[in-house]
């Protein structure tokens, strides 16, 4: 469940880190561990140990090594890319999903064709092989699929289309 710290023995992470004496109702004892002291640097270098204090007293126990997480993964997002924090891994993960979206599309459509040039009796073999075979898919047109009536097996969503030319989110949103 939640770490802890011996108090006798060693410091909490944040206490260690602010070079203060850990006391038995140390807030951030439960959830920076002495373990691990990065957590605590990279939480307090972010968000600065006074905010993160005041969020650990306002949410209820339970919530609180939840937060102390989500806490600790935008810091180290944020230290990694400082400008979008995980934003940016957000609209990554989004654009890998548009391109195997587009992929699954291409490859059904495929699928169709080869399916419907099989079925058709009496076709020659180079018929079968200039409608069946496997088209190749190319950068400009994404492989193309959605406009082959695929949507029965997989509906293309566009997730987010508010993207500069890097790919990253635009700010005015």
């Amino acid at each position: 469940m939640m770490a802890s710290s011996s108090y006798s023995n060693s410091p909490c992470a944040a206490c260690k880190f602010l070079r203060r004496k850990c006391m038995p109702d140390c807030i951030f004892a439960p959830y920076f561990p002495p373990e691990e002291p990065q957590k605590f640097a990279n939480v307090h270098k972010i968000f600065g140990a006074s905010n993160v204090s005041k969020i650990l007293n306002e949410v209820q126990p339970y919530q609180r090594e939840d937060a102390v997480n989500s806490l600790a993964y935008e810091a180290e997002a944020r230290i990694k890319d400082p400008v979008y924090g995980c934003v940016g891994a957000i609209s990554v993960l989004q654009r890998q999903v548009l391109k195997l979206q587009k992929e699954l599309d291409a490859t059904n459509a495929d699928l169709i064709r080869y399916s419907t040039c099989s079925e058709m009796p009496n076709s020659s073999s180079s018929s079968r092989l200039h409608h069946g075979g496997r088209s190749k898919m190319s950068s400009d047109d994404g492989g193309g699929g959605s406009s082959h009536g695929l949507s029965f097996y997989y509906s293309s969503a566009n997730w987010n289309n508010d993207h500069s030319e890097n790919g990253y989110p635009r700010g005015d949103i």
